[in-house]
Order: structure tokens, then C-alpha cells, then sequence
């Protein structure tokens, strides 16, 4: 039965909510790690390198499971995929908490960084079979701001459960794991099988069957996939070099007790959700003036990479209140780059979202994974944290400039 038109946007905004919360179960379970990184280095005597090869274990392990399940979501039913997913992640958060070793450490973070890839493709498909054109971006910060949700609450719960005695990180794993299990039950009473069906190969013209030519490596072998390479890697880097290494950051950089750390990681995340939420609206606001679609992203973009930039001054800022006012532009800047970035991506293909989707997220966790090993060495020769945050500043500006000279000039035009 068709749905009205009042209902079905009612539905499809509460759709993208059931998203958000996806995002914030997954940085919840993911960021638990990094907000105990202290503690989980002093408990199992860990080198900086060797906190960094835990990254990398889960930025390789996430770079497998992004190209596996944007295969998969492009051949089954996302409704019945993205609940199995996030359940086996949950189910990784929810081990961790028990481990004992570096190397049962090591595998957790293998397995929940293949499980949580599985989010993207999924979340993706969904936003770009439900909403239109001019939504999409919106759609995507609702979708995205979830993150900034999860990194936010992830400290709140630490500073409630945390005490003095050593292994009290543990439940909290357990506790955050355990909400997907509600997720999931919500997803299945609010998604309809046809919805979320995948997008038949043959599609109908005028009455007659025609292959849709709409193919795989037309997508990936044009200017936009290019394009989106060098955005993805550029936007991932500087965004997950301060998602792991910012608690370190502000405790052994610049000296803030572990409570104050978890307060300004607080303000931090909050300030990435104002960004995202409101690079959405911005885009939205654009268009209602008379920008095109495609403009209307392009200048979302730039707004954020010029704010990301912003943290160049890093070197030449000590621990207080002009740290804290940088650090919050660039958290609105580094979060909102990406819902413009995902949109962009859902115009490469329509029936191969999916795989797009999971080859760019393999791109950015293949390229940005390794780097933690190699920042932590710098940190453990260098004693410092400030030269190598900087420059990934700079990137974002970069892939924004990339963006307005190579975009097809044609199609900007008619978007």
C-alpha cells in the first residue's frame, strides 16, 4: 500500500534518525578504545607504536570489510544486511571487554573494524533510495552526525563509570555493545523489504527492457571517481589522526588530566555535530536561494576545509582558551566535510552504490590506517604531537581545490 506523501516523508526522516543512531553505536563501540588509550597502554605496557598497529589492524581489517559488504549490499536486501552487521560489530565491542593479551586486544579490533565497514554501504544505499537530490546531503549529515553523537556520549559514560581501579574500562565496552540489539528490533518495524530491495539490472524504457548502462567500471574509471579518491583519502586522514590520537594529544601534549581531557572531548565531538548538522542545512539554505545542487555542495565543502585549515596553527597554541576555540572550528569543519563528500559519491552510480561506497572506504582506510604506526613512532622520537596534526590540516583545502578544477564542468551546470 502506497503511503502518502506527509506520511512517507514523515517516514523517511525517521528512517535517516534509525541512522543517526546506527552512527552512534558505531563510533561509540569504536571510540571506547581511544578514550581509555592511557589506561589500555599502561594495563598491557604499550609502546605508542604498538597503540598505533592496534589502528592499523582495524583501519586494514575495516578497508576489507568496506569493499566485502558494498559487494554484498549491492546483491541483497539492506534491510535484513544492515541489522546482521551491526549486531557482529556490537558482538566484538561487547569481547573486548574481556580480552587479556595485546593479541586478543589486536583481534577484537580486527573484527569489529571488519564488522563496522558494513555501516557505510548499508546507510548509503539507504539515504539514496529514499531521498531526493536536494535532501541527500541533509539526509547524509543526519546520517554522519550520528558519529559526532557517538563520540560525544562515549566520554560521558567513561567519566561515570571510570575509577582509579584498574580493568574499570572493561564493562563499559560490554555496556555500549549491548544497544545494538535495540537497534535492530527498531530497523525491522520501521524498513519495508521493497524499499531496500536492490536495484534490478534491466530496467524498463518506454515499455521495453533495456540494459541499464549503468556499469561498475564506468563508475570507477571516470574524472568524478578520481575526484572522490583524492577527497576520501584527504578528508579520512585528517579526521581519524585526531579521532585517535586527540585524547593523547591534550594528556601527554599538553597536559590535561584524564577527566578534563574526557570534558574537552566532550566540547570537541559536540562542535563536530554542530558542523555536520549544519554543512546539511547550509546546503539545503543554498539551494533554496537559487545555488544548484552541485554548487550548493561545492561551497559547503570549501566553508569546511577552510575552517579545517585553521588547525596549522596547532604548534604555536599551549593548553587553554585559544586551543580550545581552534580545535572547535576545525571539529566544524572536519565533520561537515563529509555528508558534502558522500553525496558527491552517490552520483558516481545507482546500481552500484554499494561498491563504490566500499571501494572509496577501503581507498581511506588503506591510505589513513597506516599512518598511526608511523605518527606514533614520530611521537615517540619526537616527543611531540604538534607538526604531523598541522599538516593533515592542510588536506582538506586540498581536495577542495581538486574538486572546483577537475568536477565536469558540463554536469555542475545541470546539477
Amino acid at each position: 500500500m502506497q503511503q502518502p506523501p506527509a506520511s512517507r516523508t514523515l517516514w523517511t526522516w525517521w528512517v535517516c534518525g534509525l541512522l543517526l543512531c546506527a552512527s552512534t553505536i558505531n563510533y561509540m563501540d569504536r571510540q571506547t578504545l581511544a578514550n581509555v588509550s592511557e589506561r589500555i597502554t599502561r594495563e598491557f605496557s604499550l609502546s605508542e607504536a604498538q597503540y598505533g598497529y592496534l589502528e592499523t589492524a582495524f583501519g586494514l581489517a575495516f578497508a576489507t570489510g568496506a569493499l566485502v559488504f558494498g559487494i554484498i549490499a549491492d546483491r541483497t536486501n539492506v534491510r535484513f544486511l544492515y541489522p546482521a552487521v551491526l549486531l557482529l560489530w556490537s558482538l566484538m565491542g561487547f569481547l573486548t571487554g574481556f580480552v587479556e593479551t595485546y593479541l586478543g586486544l589486536m583481534l577484537c579490533r580486527l573484527l569489529l573494524g571488519f564488522f563496522e565497514a558494513g555501516h557505510w554501504p548499508c546507510a548509503l544505499k539507504t539515504t539514496h533510495r529514499l531521498l531526493p537530490p536536494e535532501n541527500r546531503t541533509l539526509g547524509n549529515s543526519v546520517l554522519q552526525s550520528g558519529t559526532a553523537i557517538g563520540a560525544i556520549v562515549t566520554p560521558l559514560i567513561m567519566l561515570k563509570m571510570l575509577t582509579d581501579a584498574p580493568g574499570s574500562w572493561r564493562p563499559v565496552f560490554q555496556i555500549i555493545a549491548a544497544v545494538g540489539s535495540v537497534w535492530s528490533i527498531l530497523w525491522f518495524f520501521s524498513t519495508r523489504t521493497e524499499d531496500l530491495a536492490p536495484v534490478p539490472t534491466v530496467t524498463a524504457v518506454d515499455g521495453e527492457s533495456a540494459v541499464d548502462q549503468d556499469t561498475f567500471l564506468s563508475a570507477v574509471f571516470s574524472r568524478k571517481f578520481l575526484i572522490m579518491v583524492i577527497m576520501v583519502v584527504s578528508i579520512n586522514a585528517c579526521w581519524h589522526l585526531f579521532r585517535v590520537w586527540m585524547p593523547k594529544f591534550l594528556q601527554s601534549g599538553r597536559g590535561y588530566e584524564e577527566r578534563s581531557m574526557l570534558k574537552f572531548m566532550f566540547w570537541y565531538h559536540t562542535a563536530t555535530d554542530v558542523g555536520c548538522i549544519s554543512a546539511g542545512l547550509l546546503t539545503r539554505k543554498l539551494h533554496q536561494f537559487g545555488y544548484s545542487v552541485h554548487r550548493s555542495r561545492t561551497t559547503t565543502f570549501g566553508i569546511c576545509a577552510l575552517l579545517v585549515a585553521l588547525g596549522g596553527l596547532i604548534p604555536w597554541l599551549s593548553a587553554g582558551n585559544l586551543l580550545f576555540a581552534v580545535l572547535m572550528l576545525v571539529a566544524c569543519g572536519s565533520l561537515g566535510l563529509f555528508p558534502c563528500f558522500l553525496t558527491f559519491s552517490q552520483e558516481l552510480s545507482t546500481r552500484h552504490q554499494g561498491k563504490v561506497t566500499g571501494l572509496l572506504g577501503t581507498i581511506a582506510w588503506c591510505t589513513s590506517s597506516p599512518v598511526h604506526p608511523l605518527f606514533g613512532h614520530i611521537v615517540d622520537t619526537t616527543k611531540s604531537y604538534d607538526l604531523g596534526m598541522a599538516l593533515v590540516c592542510g588536506l582538506p583545502m586540498l581536495a577542495f581545490l581538486v574538486l572546483i578544477t577537475l568536477w565536469p564542468a558540463k554536469e555542475a551546470e545541470i546539477q
